[in-house]
Parts: C-alpha cells; structure tokens; sequence
C-alpha cells in the first residue's frame, strides 16, 4: 500500500535468519526481493505495509484479504495511517491544489488509513519500522501454530529492563514512552531522548494523564498536539488526545 517500503525490508535485514526463514516458506511475492510474482492466491500468510490511500488500493487489499488465510498488517502505515494520515486533519483537496499542478489527474481517498479499517486483520506488528526481532518472533508463530509472543507493554519497560534513567524523571524531556507500545528497544531515551511514539499507543494508553502531566511541566497546546501527530497520529488513542488540544 502506501509507505516508504521500510519495514518490509526489515526482512532482508534479519540476515543470520533469513536463509531459516526462507527454507521454512515459500515466498510467493515481495517485489522488494524478487521478481518473482504471484498475486492470486491462495496465500497462508500475508504481512501487508502502507496505509490505504487510494482507490485502487482499497480494491487491492480486499482482494488480499480474500487470498489470504492470516493477513499480518505491519508497520506504522499499516496499522495506523502512517506520516501521510496527517492530511486526514485537513483539506485533503486544498493540499492537491498546493502540491499538484494539475491535481484532477491525482486519484487518491480524502483520507489514509490502517488497514483494519477496511478489512479484518489477524495481527498487527507495530513500529517505524517494525522491529526485525519481531517479525522473526512473528514468522516463526505461524510456522508452530502458537499466537505470537509479542507483550502488550510500554517503551518504559523496555527502558527500565536496559537500565536506562528516566529522562522524564531526571531532565523533565517530554517523552512518549509511558503510552507507546514497545519494541524499539527504548532507542530514542538510549540517546537521552523522548519517545516519539514510533509504535503506536499501547492498548489501554493513559494519553490523558500523560498529557496533563506535561501541561503541568509548562507544554503549551500546540506542542502537546504536535507531539502526537507524528508517526502514528492517527491511531485512535493519539488522535483522540491531540484533537483534545485543539
């Protein structure tokens, strides 16, 4: 679909794995590695990244989801509408005219969105890109027939599991962690930064709290709203708390 073909290229990168990979499955189509095509079905699994942006990528994913016994939606296009989400905030036409030339030639949705909001999705793997650890833990999932061991925790996990300090706590950085589902491996607070929300809301995320909190440190509106309109702003729980700050 619609994206920067980044985190189906994570497969490539699993390197040492790959060859275990590939002598498990068949792998039918990934014209990011092979000019090999097969685009009917049936598939077994299909791991799909981008949003869904455009007419005929609507028609496309139906027919996937029709071909396919698992569908795997991954990445943040994926499972959230991705960078290009951030024109469902606003005049998706005025932006044509102010990008385009001749605009009419440009067939595109009014709005970019995951790929649950179309059809049903078994799994999602979150992530900007997705993390190579998690797709090898994905991949051999559906191989042993076993739902895939990935938690349902925040980067703060992740950052107290690393011994990283808190760079909320310690520096006041405004961070994203305590409400963005892990599996970067707390990459940005590892270089004394906040978290940018690359995964995507953790289920059950208290954006609210987090929110009020950094009000009360002294972030005004428009920087809370810009904090969650990035990678994943249109995932339910960041859009919700970024329109909160209107």
């Amino acid at each position: 679909m619609a994206s920067c073909d980044g985190c189906q290229l994570t497969l490539l990168d699993c390197e040492d794995e790959l060859l275990a990979i590939a002598a498990a499955v068949d792998i039918v189509h990934f014209p990011e590695a092979s000019s090999r095509l097969a685009e009917h079905g049936p598939f077994e699994l299909c791991l799909v990244e981008g949003s869904v942006s455009t007419p005929s990528q609507l028609d496309e994913i139906r027919h996937i989801r029709a071909a396919s016994r698992f569908l795997v939606a991954i990445g943040a296009c994926a499972t959230s509408g991705g960078i290009q989400a951030l024109r469902n905030f606003a005049d998706h036409d005025e932006f044509r005219r102010a990008v385009y030339a001749q605009p009419e030639y440009v067939d595109s949705l009014a709005q970019s969105t995951p790929i649950s909001d179309h059809v049903k999705v078994d799994f999602e793997l979150r992530g900007c890109p997705i993390s190579k650890h998690q797709l090898i833990e994905l991949v051999t999932a559906f191989l042993a027939g076993r739902r895939p061991a990935i938690r349902d925790e925040s980067v703060c996990m992740e950052c107290k599991r690393s011994g990283q300090v808190c760079v909320t706590v310690a520096r006041g950085t405004p961070c994203l962690g305590p409400v963005t589902h892990a599996g970067c491996g707390a990459l940005c607070p590892g270089y004394d930064r906040g978290c940018y929300g690359c995964y995507g809301p953790r289920e059950q995320a208290n954006t609210t709290s987090l929110a009020d909190h950094a009000r009360a440190q002294g972030m005004s509106a428009g920087e809370l709203r810009r904090s969650f309109r990035l990678f994943t702003a249109y995932a339910d729980a960041f859009r919700e708390e970024s329109e909160r700050h209107e």
